[in-house]
């Protein structure tokens, strides 16, 4: 083809995000972007400003799998995406949930490969997903698909509830969809119990609780107490909560009702969150085989695991799909963090004889530093009000000491989202005490005091970023408290951004924490290009081969 023109690729982007995967492609000259599926307002208008307006925006993946919207995509080469997909393995212990519902949004872009049926796709996601512990349970719309593509289950367990809170006639009720609606609060009532639940070890925090929900609780202990039957042992469980409550407030010394009040709400929460699970596996429609009770109540399902659900499917005779799949660290290509992102592609099987994932271009000696993206920004003062950083800030004359990469990200002569979180006292003297590489865990006791567990709290919090390595993973850095390396700031919006390999004139939209979302969820785009352009070369290789 050296001597002919480059054919150009055309793309979908399914769970688009701000859009740092579709950017990637672009880098490469090689592709154009048909449409983008993103139900994120402000991610959409950041996606729009920095892909071009002729870009069709969608808000539903489901949009994807009309007729219509195939008929006006026409032929699409290659569908890229990162569906959220956590799967069940988190769900539980994080969310109180029976089921994530971010699994089904994996199917949705299975389902969208393979109504579309592009030439060839991309799906990244965490590196986690390559375990075998992320699962979807089995619901009754997938029996046909199971048996279609040979999918393997596993049998699998849903916890309701401990030994502690079982009571007879549990089954009868959990799998029965009625007599679980009946039984149910409603969010904003659980809300309130579960946050008096969570500051029960804590008499401070749990005071200040019952104190600002008072009223709301009160109205909560009249609903408890409206039905009355001795019978009925979550009816009792409720009548008794109601009565801990209103003792506790009529009560001159509520140290008296303490314990009364927070074992009662207990009780009351996990109930609920037994109730919970069981209407949502009854709204899903998972399949269940039956229930035990031995030690504490559980559901009997099936569970199939995610990557078997994708391979078995789209690699399947019928669909003809040639798969590779593989972890990514974004530092060996070029990237100044240690992200680790796991990517399947896939291309039919008549366009590539073989089929690799991209090697690393970088040796881990060699791994680009903190501060060789954003060392220039260093004394350029951040703004606090979002809307001052998208005003936007003039920047002087390009520093002679600048990296390579910090002259590439450096593209523009107006700095966009340099934006930071407002400083607090409490927090100033923490940034103060916290050394480059050091986190939340090396404060002295003295300012840890805010925090009800502070052992419990992740390495990543209050982390002071080291000028001489990679960053760890950028998430939401306005939720982490990222600390600059040499300055008592957090790290601004646009600092993030330099991490993840957006360059200057990428310029994200939305409110502040919406902008730190945004670049947290992204995928780097110059991990991105590295993947384009690999894939790339198995469309051209598809082309000769005609």
């Amino acid at each position: 083809m050296s001597n002919q023109v480059l054919p150009k690729y055309s793309i979908v982007d399914l769970f688009a995000g701000a859009g740092g995967l579709s950017y990637g492609f672009l880098q490469t000259g090689r592709f154009a972007i048909k449409a983008a599926f993103e139900n994120n307002p402000d991610a959409q208008k950041t996606y729009q400003r920095n892909h071009g307006a002729q870009v069709s925006m969608y808000n539903d993946v489901e949009d994807a799998l009309s007729v219509e919207t195939k008929a006006k995509l026409g032929q699409v080469d290659v569908v890229i995406g990162g569906p959220p997909c956590q799967g069940f393995s988190n769900a539980n212990r994080q969310k109180n949930h029976a089921v994530c519902q971010n699994s089904f949004l994996v199917k949705k872009f299975v389902h969208t490969i393979l109504h579309l049926n592009p030439t060839a796709f991309v799906m990244e996601n965490v590196d986690m997903l390559k375990s075998d512990a992320h699962r979807f349970y089995v619901e009754e719309s997938d029996k046909a698909t199971i048996e279609q593509y040979g999918i393997a289950t596993f049998p699998s367990e849903i916890h309701l509830i401990d030994e502690k809170f079982i009571f007879d006639g549990a089954v009868n009720i959990v799998e029965n969809k009625e007599k679980t609606a009946r039984y149910l609060l409603n969010e904003d009532e659980y809300f309130i119990l579960n946050v008096i639940y969570k500051c029960r070890n804590n008499n401070k925090k749990l005071k200040s609780a019952l104190i600002k929900h008072k009223k709301r609780l009160l109205t909560l202990a009249k609903k408890l107490s409206a039905c009355a039957d001795e019978k009925d042992h979550i009816i009792q469980q409720n009548n008794i909560a109601s009565d801990a409550i209103y003792r506790y407030y009529s009560s001159n010394n509520t140290d008296e009702y303490h314990e009364l009040l927070c074992n009662s709400i207990e009780t009351i929460v996990m109930l609920q969150r037994m109730l919970s699970k069981s209407m949502e596996i009854h709204d899903n429609e998972i399949v269940v085989t039956g229930y035990s009770q031995d030690r504490k109540l559980l559901a009997k399902v099936n569970s199939m695991i995610i990557l078997d659900y994708i391979e078995s499917i789209l690699s399947h005779e019928k669909n003809e799909y040639k798969i590779t799949k593989g972890v990514l660290s974004a530092a060996a290509f070029g990237a100044p963090q240690k992200r680790m992102r796991f990517v399947i592609i896939g291309i039919k099987n008549n366009k590539a004889r073989n089929l690799s994932m991209p090697s690393e271009k970088i040796n881990e000696k060699y791994f680009r530093t903190v501060k060789d993206a954003i060392e220039d920004l260093e004394n350029i003062e951040t703004s606090i009000e979002v809307y001052d950083g998208n005003k936007g800030i003039n920047l002087p004359e390009m520093p002679k000491y600048i990296s390579d990469l910090g002259r590439k990200l450096r593209n523009s002569p107006v700095l966009y989202n340099h934006v930071s979180t407002a400083t607090t006292a409490e927090a100033l003297e923490r940034f103060k005490a916290i050394k480059q590489g050091d986190n939340f865990h090396s404060l002295p006791p003295e300012l840890k005091s805010s925090y009800s567990d502070a052992q419990r709290t992740q390495n990543t919090i209050y982390l002071r970023l080291k000028y001489d390595e990679p960053s760890g993973t950028v998430v939401n850095v306005r939720k982490s408290m990222w600390i600059h390396p040499v300055k008592d700031r957090s790290i601004s919006i646009r600092e993030a951004a330099r991490l993840q390999t957006f360059p200057d004139s990428f310029v994200f939209c939305g409110v502040k924490n919406s902008q730190y979302q945004q670049v947290g969820n992204a995928v780097p785009p110059i991990l991105a290009k590295a993947v384009a352009e690999h894939l790339c070369s198995y469309l051209d290789e598809g082309q000769r081969c005609g």
